[in-house]
C-alpha cells in the first residue's frame, strides 16, 4: 500500500484580520507549507482548495481556488474546489490522500482559506443557515432542538440578543446528554475552561485569555448550558499541506524525520440514525473504520484535535473516538483526563474555541497542530512522547447528526 507523508504544513494565526485579504493569508499559508516541506510551488502536481465563504462573503461565486491560486504562485495544475461545511479543509486533504494513492502525482496540495469578518454580522452569520437541508430548514430545526426536552433551562439562561440556530441544536445535544447520561454544565464547563488554558500557549490561536470553570459559568449565557466563551468565533485565517509519496518526498527532497506518516483518512456521511442509536453515530463509524485502517485503536492515541464548535463537541467526539465510554466524556474531561499532562490530551491547540474557526481551514489547521505535536515542536503546550495522533473534523448538520466527518491518523 502507498504510503503517504505530510511533508509540509503551516497556519496563520486564526483571528479577526480586517487588513488583510483571502488571497494574503493564503498565500502565507501556502509560503508557510513549501518552506517546511522545502520545495517550490511548482512541485505540486495537484491541488485542491477548500473553502466556504467565497461566493456568499466575497461573491466569488465560482472558481474561487483558481482565482486564490493565481494570486499566490500556483497555476498550470489540476486545481479543484473542495465544499463539505466546516469538514471542507479536511475533506480537501483527504482527497490529496487519494490522489496520491491513485498515482495521479507525487506531490499535492491541500489549502483552506477564509475570511468571515465582514461588516455585515448578519450576512457572515447567514453562512451557517445553508449547513443543512434549507428546503426543509424549519422542520429540521423543530425536531433537532426537540432533543433538550426534558431538562428546563433556569432563569437568566437565555440571550436576549440573536445567535446562530446551530447554537440553540448545540444546547438541545448538550440536554440530551445531560438527561441520558447525567453529564453537568460544570463538566461542559470544565473541557471549555481547559482548551483555553491550552490557548494560552498557542501562539496560533484567536484567543489566549484563560478562564476557570466558574468564569465560564459566570459569561454571559447563550442558550442553556452554553455560555459565551464555549463558542467558537468568527475566524479568518488559512492554513496548508503538503503532501507526498515516497518519490514525492526524494524528488523535493525533504527531511524525512520531520515527514509525518497518514496513516488513516476517513470521510463518511450521515445515516438516518435515532439520537438514541449513539452506537451508530457518524463519528464513531469513521473513527472505527480509520482505526482499521491505521491498525490501531483508541489506546494507541496519545493526543487528539476534535471538532468544538461548542465545547460539548468535545465530549460528544471523545466519546465517539473511544478515548470515553458512552456518557464517560464530561466526568472524564472535569477529572482532567483531556488536559495536557493528563491520560489523553485533546485540543491542546485550544480548539475551535480558542484557536478559531474559519470554516476551510479549520480541519488543515487541527493537522497542523497533530504534525508539530508528533514532531515534538509543541513547546509549552507539547504532549511529551506523542507517536500516534487522532482528528475528528464534522461538517453541516443531517438528521440528527454531521453530515459529513473526517477523521485522520497521523503516525510519527
Amino acid at each position: 500500500m502507498t504510503q503517504i507523508y505530510v511533508a509540509g504544513i503551516a497556519m496563520t494565526v486564526f483571528g479577526r484580520h480586517p487588513e488583510r485579504s483571502l488571497h494574503d493569508l493564503a498565500g502565507e499559508a501556502l509560503q508557510g507549507a513549501l518552506q517546511d516541506a522545502g520545495c517550490k510551488a511548482s512541485d505540486p502536481g495537484i491541488a485542491f482548495y477548500s473553502g466556504m465563504t467565497n461566493g456568499p462573503l466575497q461573491g466569488q461565486i465560482s472558481i474561487p481556488g483558481q482565482v486564490v491560486f493565481s494570486k499566490i504562485g500556483i497555476e498550470g495544475i489540476p486545481v479543484y474546489n473542495v465544499e463539505n461545511a466546516c469538514a471542507s479543509g479536511s475533506s480537501g486533504f483527504n482527497l490529496a490522500v487519494q490522489s496520491l494513492k491513485a498515482g495521479t502525482t507525487d506531490v499535492a496540495l491541500a489549502l483552506g482559506a477564509e475570511k468571515m469578518n465582514i461588516p455585515d454580522k448578519v450576512k457572515a452569520f447567514s453562512i451557517f443557515e445553508g449547513g443543512w437541508d434549507v428546503s426543509r430548514a424549519e422542520e429540521n430545526y423543530q425536531t433537532l432542538v426537540k432533543m433538550g426536552e426534558g431538562i428546563v433551562p433556569p432563569p437568566g439562561s437565555e440571550s436576549d440578543k440573536p445567535y446562530s440556530k446551530f447554537m440553540a441544536i448545540y444546547a438541545a445535544m448538550c440536554r440530551w446528554h445531560m438527561k441520558t447520561y447525567g453529564t453537568t454544565q460544570r463538566q461542559i464547563a470544565a473541557v471549555c475552561a481547559k482548551n483555553h488554558q491550552h490557548s494560552v500557549h498557542n501562539p496560533f490561536s484567536q484567543f489566549r485569555k484563560p478562564f476557570t470553570i466558574d468564569e465560564v459559568l459566570a459569561a454571559p449565557p447563550i442558550t442553556y448550558p452554553i455560555t459565551l466563551p464555549m463558542c467558537a468565533p468568527l475566524s479568518d485565517g488559512a492554513a496548508a499541506a503538503i503532501l507526498c509519496t515516497e518519490e514525492g518526498l526524494q524528488r523535493i527532497g525533504a527531511d524525512k524525520s520531520r515527514c509525518i506518516k497518514v496513516s488513516a483518512s476517513v470521510i463518511r456521511s450521515f445515516t438516518h440514525r435515532a439520537m438514541n442509536e449513539p452506537e451508530k453515530s457518524i463519528g464513531r463509524l469513521a473513527a472505527l473504520q480509520a482505526y482499521e485502517i491505521a491498525g490501531l485503536g483508541p489506546d494507541d492515541m496519545d493526543v487528539a484535535e476534535v471538532h468544538d464548535a461548542s465545547a460539548m463537541g468535545e465530549i460528544l467526539q471523545s466519546e465517539n473516538l473511544g478515548l470515553a465510554p458512552p456518557g464517560g466524556g464530561g466526568p472524564a474531561a472535569e477529572r482532567g483526563e483531556f488536559t495536557l499532562g493528563g491520560r489523553i490530551p485533546i485540543n491542546p491547540s485550544g480548539g475551535l474555541e480558542s484557536k478559531g474557526h474559519p470554516l476551510g481551514a479549520t480541519g488543515i489547521g487541527q493537522l497542523f497542530e497533530l504534525v508539530t505535536q508528533l514532531r515534538g515542536e509543541a513547546g509549552a503546550r507539547q504532549v511529551e512522547g506523542a507517536r500516534h495522533a487522532i482528528q475528528e473534523n464534522g461538517g453541516g448538520l443531517q438528521g440528527v447528526e454531521e453530515a459529513a466527518v473526517a477523521i485522520h491518523i497521523l503516525s510519527k
